[in-house]
């Protein structure tokens, strides 16, 4: 029940709140220390000189061209590495004494993770930061697809390694399970578990399997019994590993597997 909770509400507002949470307490950065790649837009402003003003494209090949010093390589520097790369160029050049330049990024679009799955917007987004983490990457997306994606998240390292995500320990505030992601991450949330319930419950259909749910637990979300029904007399067709099916008695106390099907019967008595 908790977990349904928690998922439910990661679902609508409570991204920016797990965000905010999971800040809490971490020194912020003096300078975000986001690497330059092609296809980053630079806004570049030189105080009292406006002619070097304006905006400039980093190239396929990492540079960009500004006025006066011509061609900068600037691929995987900070934005204040790049100050003080074009402060150097004008000082050197003989244009100007004490340069006073400020480099922003207004188009992030070297680094890319894609997020996919059961989000409200899958796609390529970009990273604005080296520290942009799962959680932001989830709010980029929109979030989670209500009552549909599951409360796990696999993230596939641009290397081919494989991360297994907690969403419920990451909306609790837990790091371990928010990791800062790359360039060519991708981070997929599948589809929730589901199981089936049918026979003598009030609320016979298909439901969302939680984390090590019961059988007792199944037929509460189920609606609970009917008068005619009995938790003793429960059975299970399940898929074994080789695709067949399989049915047999079960427990109150036993806990589910994905696509289970109940099947509760009536009491002998």
């Amino acid at each position: 029940m908790r977990t349904e909770r928690i998922l439910r509400t990661l679902r609508t507002w409570s991204i920016a709140t797990a965000i905010a949470v999971l800040q809490a307490g971490t020194p912020a950065h003096a300078a975000d220390d986001y690497r330059l790649g092609a296809g980053d837009l630079l806004h570049i402003s030189v105080y009292g000189s406006p002619d070097l003003t304006g905006d400039v494209r980093v190239s396929e090949s990492g540079a960009i061209t500004c006025p006066l010093i011509g061609s900068v390589p600037v691929a995987k520097l900070s934005t204040d590495q790049v100050e003080a790369a074009l402060a150097e160029r004008y000082v050197q050049g003989g244009f100007l004494r004490q340069p006073q330049i400020s480099v922003l990024v207004t188009e992030y679009r070297s680094q890319q993770v894609a997020v996919l799955g059961l989000v409200a917007k899958p796609g390529q987004y970009a990273l604005r930061s080296s520290t942009s983490t799962v959680l932001d990457m989830l709010a980029e997306a929109g979030g989670l697809v209500p009552e549909s994606a599951g409360d796990r998240a696999t993230l596939v390292r641009a290397d081919g390694k494989r991360v297994e995500l907690n969403l419920d320990a990451l909306l609790q505030g837990d790091p371990q399970q928010n990791p800062r992601l790359a360039g060519g991450d991708r981070l997929f949330v599948p589809r929730a578990q589901q199981f089936y319930i049918y026979g003598q419950v009030q609320k016979p259909g298909v439901y969302r399997l939680e984390h090590d749910m019961t059988v007792s637990r199944a037929i509460t979300v189920g609606g609970g019994l009917t008068p005619r029904g009995s938790e003793r007399r429960v059975v299970v067709k399940r898929r074994a590993q080789d695709g067949s099916e399989k049915r047999k008695s079960i427990k109150p106390s036993d806990v589910l597997q994905a696509d289970d099907v109940l099947y509760i019967k009536e009491s002998l008595f």
